[in-house]
């Protein structure tokens, strides 16, 4: 990377690990911010609102301002409100997803809605999957934040979205749209919301199947740190390879 450019990185796994900051992480983030480089942290975790994913941050040791957070949560909300303004959605998720929806002047609730929507969460039980399937097979369309089926922790993986979402589609048959990445929109949202191009902006992330295709298939130079899911063996079983191959975003450098 040979000249200054703009950053669109993934949270777990490249800046943390769990509730653990990823060594070297924030000094990579105080380099961005000391020289003005602009870079959105871009992550298909829903369950925070950017307020409170900031304060957890920094609570981990991480201080990353909330202007510069963008999860798939938002860019559901944003995909939902141009898809059918001021609708109704039965969630499944925690209050990243709910707020997002409500502040686009969404109604949540279990009554005649036209998405059932599924977010991170670790809290759902018996009946919310199955009010779910309910309404999926009685015709509401099922929308999902996000693919990924493991999360990495600091207890090693644990059960992501795309795990809950196989168990509803196995009972009804409909797979979900997942918003979050690698689909091109959540991608072109993020761009929007940095106000850079693709040309310009380099994707950091952990995962062969999600950022570094979702970048790949963008136009964006691609990094892939394996300080989380993807290790350096998996790489060779995908059709497609990153740019650049990093132990972790500490050993990312960019011409001044």
């Amino acid at each position: 990377m040979k000249t200054k450019k703009a950053f669109l990185l993934d949270m777990d796994g490249v800046l943390v690990r769990g509730r653990d900051p990823i060594p070297g992480a924030q000094l990579f983030i105080d380099r961005l911010l000391a020289n003005q480089v602009p870079f959105m942290v871009i992550t298909n975790n829903p369950t925070y609102t950017p307020r409170d994913l900031s304060y957890r941050l920094l609570g981990e040791g991480l201080r990353i301002p909330e202007k510069n957070l963008f999860t798939s949560a938002l860019a559901t909300a944003q995909f939902l409100a141009r898809q059918c303004p001021n609708g109704k959605a039965f969630v499944i998720g925690e209050s990243g997803l709910t707020s997002a929806l409500y502040e686009i002047g969404y109604t949540l609730t279990s009554k005649d809605p036209e998405y059932v929507v599924l977010g991170e969460t670790t809290n759902f039980n018996f009946e919310q999957i199955s009010m779910a399937i309910r309404l999926i097979a009685g015709g509401a369309k099922f929308i999902a934040t996000n693919p990924d089926n493991t999360v990495p922790s600091e207890n090693g993986l644990a059960p992501a979205c795309g795990s809950t979402a196989a168990l509803i589609e196995k009972a009804t048959g409909i797979r979900p749209y997942f918003i979050g990445k690698p689909n091109p929109f959540m991608m072109r949202r993020a761009l929007n919301t940095l106000g850079t191009h693709s040309d310009q902006t380099v994707m950091v992330g952990d995962r062969m199947d999600t950022d570094v295709i979702a970048g790949m298939e963008a136009g964006m130079e691609t990094v892939l740190v394996l300080s989380g899911v993807t290790r350096k063996d998996d790489i060779y079983k995908y059709p497609y390879r990153p740019t650049h191959i990093l132990n972790s975003v500490a050993e990312i450098e960019w011409g001044e």
